[in-house]
């Protein structure tokens, strides 16, 4: 049975103004910070893994123990640039990093694995983008066009519904991206 593996970024849980900066569609800070809880939960399991890629909250650390306490899921996080209060918690965690190199089994592919570059910030090139390493990022809210010719895109909140994705989704998207190999031969 393969795992259940999800990405997301940029919750920013405790955040008021993120609501204007980013156009969110809730009523208020409570609201915002409920729904997510809500999504994150009717899409994530108990036992199921979760990179999240940075900007977890903004709220104090006590609001934020309690919000992380309300998620499904074993959590590694790759830091944003808002972290402060999510790391006073990091018993909660099961890994802390800044950066992370994730490999997937994935038979699809012809050495058995996906590697994935998880950052909190997009990059342009990354370590074996030339080779079909994906990469997946937050921090810019859906502000950037996506790049179909790259193997990486946003997968912060507000670009997805405000819910996680699956590692099958991530595949899904990647599929469709107009990639090809730089040092392939042309025909």
């Amino acid at each position: 049975m393969k795992q259940n593996i999800f990405f997301t970024a940029d919750h920013h849980f405790g955040h008021a103004n993120i609501i204007k900066f980013s156009e969110r569609p809730f009523e208020s800070l409570e609201h915002m910070n409920e729904e997510l809880i809500k999504r994150w939960n009717k899409k994530i399991g108990k036992d199921d893994t979760v990179y999240h890629l940075g900007d977890f909250s903004l709220g104090k650390p006590d609001f934020t123990k309690e919000t992380l306490d309300r998620l499904n899921g074993n959590i590694h996080l790759v830091k944003g640039n808002h972290e402060g209060a999510a790391l006073t918690y990091p018993k909660r965690f099961a890994s802390i990093r800044d950066y992370h190199e994730l490999r997937i089994d994935e038979d699809e592919n012809s050495n058995g694995k996906q590697k994935i570059i998880l950052f909190h910030y997009s990059l342009r090139t990354w370590n074996g983008s030339h080779r079909g390493t994906w990469q997946l990022y937050g921090h810019s809210h859906g502000t950037l066009p996506d790049d179909e010719t790259a193997l990486s895109f946003d997968v912060g909140v507000d670009c997805h519904d405000f819910y996680p994705v699956s590692y099958e989704e991530v595949k899904e998207i990647m599929k469709k991206k107009k990639w090809t190999p730089p040092f392939a031969p042309r025909n």
